[in-house]
Protein backbone atom coordinates (compact mmCIF):
# COMPACT_ATOMS: atom_id res chain seq x y z
CA UNK A 1 0.00 0.00 0.00
CA UNK A 2 1.47 3.36 -1.17
CA UNK A 3 2.39 5.62 1.71
CA UNK A 4 0.14 8.94 2.34
CA UNK A 5 2.33 11.95 1.89
CA UNK A 6 0.99 15.48 2.95
CA UNK A 7 1.09 18.22 0.65
CA UNK A 8 2.48 21.77 1.00
CA UNK A 9 2.38 24.49 -0.83
CA UNK A 10 5.23 27.08 -0.76
CA UNK A 11 3.16 29.34 0.76
CA UNK A 12 2.80 27.05 3.76
CA UNK A 13 6.08 26.79 3.92
CA UNK A 14 7.07 30.75 4.08
CA UNK A 15 4.97 31.23 6.71
CA UNK A 16 7.16 28.44 8.96
CA UNK A 17 10.58 31.21 8.87
CA UNK A 18 11.51 31.05 12.98
CA UNK A 19 13.64 29.70 15.07
CA UNK A 20 10.94 28.19 16.64
CA UNK A 21 8.93 26.97 13.89
CA UNK A 22 11.61 26.34 10.49
CA UNK A 23 11.00 24.54 8.05
CA UNK A 24 12.66 24.60 4.61
CA UNK A 25 12.43 22.87 1.16
CA UNK A 26 15.12 20.61 -0.35
CA UNK A 27 14.50 19.02 -4.03
CA UNK A 28 10.45 19.50 -3.50
CA UNK A 29 10.08 17.90 0.32
CA UNK A 30 9.35 19.75 3.02
CA UNK A 31 11.16 19.28 6.00
CA UNK A 32 10.86 20.86 9.56
CA UNK A 33 14.00 21.70 11.04
CA UNK A 34 13.14 24.15 13.88
CA UNK A 35 14.49 21.02 16.41
CA UNK A 36 17.61 20.72 14.95
CA UNK A 37 18.95 24.52 14.70
CA UNK A 38 21.12 23.88 18.04
CA UNK A 39 22.69 21.09 16.86
CA UNK A 40 23.61 22.35 13.34
CA UNK A 41 27.55 21.89 12.76
CA UNK A 42 27.16 25.30 11.32
CA UNK A 43 25.21 27.34 13.59
CA UNK A 44 21.40 27.95 13.20
CA UNK A 45 22.32 30.99 11.37
CA UNK A 46 22.47 28.86 8.11
CA UNK A 47 19.59 26.99 8.09
CA UNK A 48 17.47 30.84 9.37
CA UNK A 49 18.71 32.34 6.17
CA UNK A 50 16.55 30.12 3.90
CA UNK A 51 13.83 29.09 6.53
CA UNK A 52 10.65 29.04 4.99
CA UNK A 53 12.40 29.40 1.47
CA UNK A 54 13.84 26.64 -1.25
CA UNK A 55 17.17 25.58 0.42
CA UNK A 56 17.95 23.64 -2.33
CA UNK A 57 21.10 25.49 -3.48
CA UNK A 58 22.33 25.97 -0.40
CA UNK A 59 22.27 22.16 1.01
CA UNK A 60 23.63 20.98 -2.28
CA UNK A 61 26.50 23.50 -1.90
CA UNK A 62 27.38 22.71 1.47
CA UNK A 63 28.50 19.54 0.69
CA UNK A 64 26.41 17.53 2.97
CA UNK A 65 27.34 13.57 3.87
CA UNK A 66 25.48 10.70 3.42
CA UNK A 67 24.96 10.61 7.58
CA UNK A 68 23.78 14.67 7.33
CA UNK A 69 21.31 13.41 4.27
CA UNK A 70 19.86 10.34 6.20
CA UNK A 71 19.32 12.70 9.42
CA UNK A 72 17.10 15.28 7.12
CA UNK A 73 14.83 12.46 5.58
CA UNK A 74 14.21 11.69 9.06
CA UNK A 75 12.89 15.26 9.20
CA UNK A 76 10.83 15.31 6.19
CA UNK A 77 6.96 16.32 6.43
CA UNK A 78 5.89 16.09 3.55
CA UNK A 79 6.29 17.79 -0.45
CA UNK A 80 5.23 20.82 -2.20
CA UNK A 81 2.10 20.83 -3.86
CA UNK A 82 3.40 21.48 -7.36
CA UNK A 83 0.01 21.68 -8.75
CA UNK A 84 -0.65 24.88 -6.47
CA UNK A 85 0.83 28.57 -7.54
CA UNK A 86 4.17 28.34 -6.39
CA UNK A 87 3.70 32.58 -5.96
CA UNK A 88 4.76 33.48 -2.29
CA UNK A 89 3.30 36.60 -1.30
CA UNK A 90 5.15 39.80 -2.26
CA UNK A 91 3.70 42.14 0.10
CA UNK A 92 5.65 40.92 3.46
CA UNK A 93 8.74 41.86 1.09
CA UNK A 94 7.67 45.13 0.21
CA UNK A 95 6.26 46.03 4.00
CA UNK A 96 10.01 45.46 5.26
CA UNK A 97 11.83 48.00 2.61
CA UNK A 98 9.04 50.19 3.95
CA UNK A 99 10.18 49.90 7.15
CA UNK A 100 14.03 50.85 6.29
CA UNK A 101 13.47 53.37 3.81
CA UNK A 102 11.67 55.13 6.60
CA UNK A 103 14.51 54.43 9.22
CA UNK A 104 16.99 55.93 7.03
CA UNK A 105 14.35 58.80 6.08
CA UNK A 106 14.13 59.39 10.00
CA UNK A 107 18.06 59.20 10.60
CA UNK A 108 18.83 61.79 7.68
CA UNK A 109 16.47 63.98 8.98
CA UNK A 110 17.96 63.51 12.76
CA UNK A 111 21.82 63.29 12.14
CA UNK A 112 21.48 66.37 9.14
CA UNK A 113 23.57 68.83 12.07
CA UNK A 114 26.96 66.91 12.09
CA UNK A 115 27.56 67.65 8.52
CA UNK A 116 26.35 71.31 8.40
CA UNK A 117 28.56 71.68 11.35
CA UNK A 118 31.61 70.18 9.80
CA UNK A 119 31.27 72.35 6.21
CA UNK A 120 30.91 75.47 8.83
CA UNK A 121 33.84 74.74 10.51
CA UNK A 122 35.93 74.23 7.20
CA UNK A 123 34.28 77.73 6.19
CA UNK A 124 35.45 79.59 9.15
CA UNK A 125 38.43 77.95 9.18
CA UNK A 126 39.55 78.58 5.44
CA UNK A 127 38.41 82.49 6.39
CA UNK A 128 41.06 82.53 9.48
CA UNK A 129 43.57 80.90 7.19
CA UNK A 130 43.12 83.42 4.44
CA UNK A 131 43.75 86.28 6.82
CA UNK A 132 46.26 85.26 8.52
CA UNK A 133 48.15 84.87 4.58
Amino acid sequence: MPTLTKLYTLQEASQHNTKHDCWIVIDGKVYDVGSYLDEHPGGDDVILETAGKDATDGFEDAGHSKDARELLETMCIGEVDTSAPSVIPELEIFSKKEDYGLKLKNLTKQYWAVPVGIVGISVVAGFLLLRKK
